[in-house]
């Protein structure tokens, strides 16, 4: 059951990481976006760029991460102890592995992942031999979230290799005799 039960923080920056996941989509980018924030302020954002860079760990979190490091260089580890995480679609397996070992404080996503989600649905804190020590709030407007990753998948990847890329079978007409 989708869990809408959030706080007007919560929903405020959960709709920028959304906004993003909209302009990974536009992008011809899987729909994912994120934003950190530490105290009601963000330090950080991201979205899907791996079609753009052509490397596979630029995931909407990893982006945000390195801006972050960027930004504020060895302050980033403190801070992103007192980060909560606003994503729109639950963080797969290396992005939650790695949210864990950055000590993160809170989690806050969209749907569930069941093929490749590292928080709950694939793997888990346990899994990566790591303390579950970080506030999980999940399944939030999984509804749209879910919109967006069927919009993204409906329509051609044009990054996608040729043997990889879904093709359209054309309809057949029923012959009636």
């Amino acid at each position: 059951m989708p869990n809408d039960n959030i706080d007007e923080e919560d929903r405020v920056f959960l709709e920028k990481a959304f906004d993003l996941a909209q302009e990974a989509l536009n992008e011809d980018e899987v729909p994912v976006g994120c934003i950190f924030v530490v105290n009601g302020k963000e330090i950080g954002r991201g979205r899907n760029r791996v079609n753009e860079t052509g490397d596979p760990t630029r995931h909407a979190e990893m982006v945000a991460v390195t801006e972050i490091w960027k930004i504020y260089g060895e302050q980033s580890k403190e801070l992103l102890n007192e980060a909560t995480l606003y994503v729109s679609l639950e963080p797969c397996i290396m992005c939650s592995s790695a949210m864990y070992q950055l000590g993160i404080r809170k989690m806050v996503y969209g749907a569930e992942n069941p093929r490749f989600g590292g928080v709950r649905s694939v793997g888990n804190a346990e899994k990566y031999r790591m303390k579950n020590n970080v506030q999980i709030v999940a399944d939030v407007w999984s509804e749209r979230s879910i919109a967006m990753l069927k919009a993204f998948y409906e329509k051609q990847n044009p990054f996608a290799p040729p043997e990889k890329r879904k093709t359209k079978k054309p309809k057949t007409e029923e012959i009636n005799e």
